[in-house]
């Protein structure tokens, strides 16, 4: 286009980022969940006119390539009764949500008398109603069982707030917080709208129209040139899936069919298993997320984030599958896919990838703990972020990250701070470390898991678990070894020891019940020999890897490992 300006495209690409950075620094600073402030769990972006991704800053990769399909479903949704001070909630996962925790806020934004962007954010919550406090129900079978569902509705309309449908909503969910935190989440959305209107005024419309649709061109023709560097053909991977909730023994497989065509990429799921009648589904929103966001590790990282980037993509995964299930399946547990989703891609692009692809990434096994804490009168509700947060996989020239969490998070969820984990919980912290000889052996070793241990601090706390990362460890590539297997048990005062099935709702955990959690560690990747002898050396005298698996797996000698 040539009467595109090359540096003011550059400046609107790098102002659409410090717009969403500055709504994710906002929601941050005034949010009060440990969910939101601590552990980031929320993403912010803002979009187009007709529901366009602009730009989206991803501290949950997952959540924020939810965010654009819900817009567009919005504006077919109201049609023209869209007005300026309009704040539209939405959770929905029937009609494009992909989680019923993560609960989003979209604001659209006026500029002239006319619908130009949105702004939006989305953060999961530390209650949504349904049967059981926290979000998080093993034994649903149907999404009333879950949550409550909030398909889009107006809680202010043209600036006023919307009295009657805000108490409705509240009024189903327990705890007064999560008012709070969609407080800021409103608050973080006003000040995406402040700045693109900033933009709008010192540039004018049509500028930023021009500008945006040559930057979504840019950007597709920077994927399509990523995908051009993949070879033609077919490839398949295929992933299981352990344990729906309901049926001792269940196993379910994801199977992924990707075609690539010169410079456009198909993702096929058509042959996964069905949708299971337990707690183990996804839909076609979370599960589509779990495809880009793997995708965008095997490719050029600057390339930026908006509606151009997904062109040149095509994702299939019919309805009535494990990971698009139908209506009114549980779905709550279908973010969790995501790292075997991602499984199954690697296994089908490691033949033809192989310097772009990582090994197999810890696994999931998480907890969520919630009661009485007795000493504030109050309730609460805790994700153990610190606990599950196992290491990835390593890939050639590059050993994993340690302790970085889940593929889908891709290290946006932080740990929870020491202090603040004994101040917004009854519980005690006894031992958060990396945990030596966890990660999978190899030229580049996979990153170490967490070994962590608290006191529960309440009367008959209740405890979820959910995952699958006790049934195999993170795999190995090209003569790597493997991870870790992930472990949750639970010492009474009594001494009897519980050990938790991976999708489990256990009630009345006694105070004083020391919890223990191992997060495994990442895959490993080439031949554990060729990795450099001082190298190995440094790890054993820090304590990464043990004297004797320098010895047994990466042929180091004792004299070597003592030097």
């Amino acid at each position: 286009m040539s009467d595109i300006d090359p540096i003011l495209l550059s400046v609107y690409a790098r102002a659409f980022r410090s717009i969403t950075d500055e709504m994710s620094v906002s929601l941050q600073q005034t949010a009060r969940s440990p969910i939101l402030c601590e552990a980031k769990d929320f993403v912010t972006g803002i979009y187009d006119g007709e529901g366009n991704m602009l730009e989206q800053t991803e501290n949950l990769p997952i959540l924020a390539f939810s965010l654009a399909p819900v817009c567009k479903y919005i504006l077919e949704y109201f049609g023209d009764d869209i007005h300026p001070g309009d704040v539209i909630f939405h959770n929905d996962v029937f009609s494009m949500g992909n989680q019923n925790n993560d609960v989003a806020v979209y604001k659209p934004i006026f500029f002239e008398d006319k619908l130009v962007a949105w702004s939006a954010a989305k953060g999961h919550q530390a209650d949504i109603g349904g049967a059981v406090q926290g979000g998080y129900n093993p034994n649903a079978v149907e999404v009333w069982q879950e949550a409550l569902r909030i398909p889009p509705v107006k809680v202010y309309e043209k600036g006023k707030l919307r009295k009657d449908v805000w108490d409705l909503i509240f009024a189903n969910i327990r705890l007064d917080i999560v008012q709070e935190d969609m407080r800021a989440e409103i608050g973080s959305c006003t000040v995406g709208e402040r700045r693109i209107i900033a933009l709008l005024e010192k540039y004018g419309l049509d500028s930023f129209e021009r500008h945006k649709e040559a930057l979504f061109d840019a950007t597709r023709k920077m994927m399509e040139a990523e995908i051009a560097t993949i070879p033609n053909g077919v490839y398949e991977g295929s992933a299981p899936v352990y344990y729906d909730g309901r049926h001792e023994g269940s196993k379910f497989t994801i199977r992924v069919k990707i075609t690539v065509e010169d410079n456009h990429v198909t993702f096929d799921y058509s042959d996964t298993d069905a949708e299971t009648n337990g707690f183990v589904n996804g839909t076609y929103t979370s599960s589509a997320s779990a495809t880009l966001l793997t995708f965008l590790q095997m490719v050029n990282p600057d390339i930026p984030h908006n509606e151009g980037m997904i062109h040149p993509i095509d994702i299939v995964i019919p309805e009535g599958t494990i990971l698009n299930a139908s209506y009114p399946k549980a779905t709550t547990y279908g973010n969790h896919l995501c790292p075997n989703n991602a499984d199954a891609i690697i296994r089908a692009l490691a033949p033809v990838i192989p310097d772009r692809i990582t090994a197999g990434w810890n696994q999931l096994l998480c907890s969520l703990s919630t009661g009485q804490d007795d000493a504030k009168n109050d309730k609460y509700v805790d994700i153990f972020f610190m606990g599950m947060k196992g290491g990835s996989g390593a890939m050639k020239g590059t050993d994993g990250y340690d302790h970085i969490g889940m593929i889908d998070a891709s290290g946006g969820v932080l740990d929870q701070d020491y202090e603040m984990f004994e101040q917004q919980t009854p519980h005690r912290l006894i031992k958060h470390e990396l945990l030596c000889d966890s990660a999978g052996a190899g030229e580049w070793r996979g990153g170490l898991g967490v070994e962590t241990v608290f006191e529960v601090g309440s009367e008959d706390t209740q405890v979820v678990t959910f995952g699958d990362g006790d049934f195999e460890p993170a795999f190995g590539l090209n003569g790597g070894g493997e991870g870790t297997l992930n472990i949750i048990k639970m010492t009474y005062p009594d001494g009897s020891e519980v050990v938790p099935k991976n999708k489990d709702l256990i009630l009345e955990v006694p105070k004083g019940t020391i919890y223990y959690q191992q997060a495994g560690g990442g895959g490993g990747y080439g031949d554990p020999k060729a990795r450099p002898r001082d190298l190995v050396a440094a790890e054993v005298r820090n304590g990464v890897i043990s004297a004797d698996v320098a010895k047994s797996v990466y042929g180091l000698d004792k004299v070597e490992a003592a030097d």
